[in-house]
């Protein structure tokens, strides 16, 4: 995986939320976790996964909905992160953080509801290994997001310090193909890149959401998109 060690720092996992998600990253968040809802649909009583939880945004989202969900990382930081969430909202015995490969989950076969995986194929350097995992723990949909090749997003792609996997639709493709399961459902969206967002102060970053919308919305508007939310089976 890229940026492993990376996202093993604790200044980084300390500091992540806050980094991405506080001024216009917040409608990053807004909008990452409207995505894992209409995926994932109703989720009470159900036992979810979680691959690449991180700092837990979404693990403690879904159960606080009333979900039984485990989130699994690579990193003991993020998951420290996760654990503090879930206490501090009074979620955590409906809460379990692992620490796992996401290349050989710990699970038998059809053991969820539903899993997800978010901001975690554009770090992926076995993106087909991943996605053949986390559909066969799966009962049900599989969620995952990718990075764009045909989209602004490739302007800023150096900057990042572990780098980053960018898919084109015919990547995507081939990935669903290799790992055997069916498109169910795809949306996409940010036609400006993440980063422009999170660099911005909310009072400004609101304006150009609501045009970046307009523009997605707009004929065309997918194939310019920067992010898109695929739900397979």
């Amino acid at each position: 995986m890229k940026g492993t060690e990376w996202y093993q720092a604790d200044e980084i996992a300390e500091a992540y939320d806050d980094k991405r998600f506080s001024g216009g990253g917040q409608f990053i968040d807004r909008r990452e976790k409207t995505a894992v809802r209409n995926a994932l649909g109703p989720v009470a009583d159900k036992e979810i996964l979680e691959v690449a939880c991180g700092t837990g945004r979404f693990t403690v989202m879904l159960a606080q909905l009333g979900a039984d969900i485990v989130g699994l990382d690579v990193s003991g930081p993020m998951l420290a992160q996760g654990r503090e969430k879930a206490q501090a909202v009074g979620v955590d015995d409906t809460v379990e953080f692992i620490r796992g490969d996401a290349a050989r989950l710990p699970f038998p076969d059809d053991h969820f509801d539903a899993v997800f995986a978010m901001r975690f194929f554009h770090l992926a350097d076995r993106p087909v290994t991943f996605l053949k995992e986390l559909a066969r723990v799966s009962a049900g949909p599989v969620l995952f997001d990718t990075f764009n090749l045909e989209s602004s997003r490739v302007l800023y792609n150096w900057l990042l310090p572990m780098g980053s996997r960018l898919y084109s639709r015919q990547a995507v493709e081939s990935l669903l193909a290799d790992a055997g399961v069916d498109l169910i459902d795809a949306t996409h969206d940010f036609v400006l890149p993440y980063g422009f967002y999170r660099s911005l102060p909310t009072r400004i970053a609101r304006p150009f959401r609501k045009l970046d919308r307009a523009i997605g919305s707009a004929g065309g508007g997918d194939r310019v998109a920067s992010v898109s939310y695929w739900v397979v089976e």
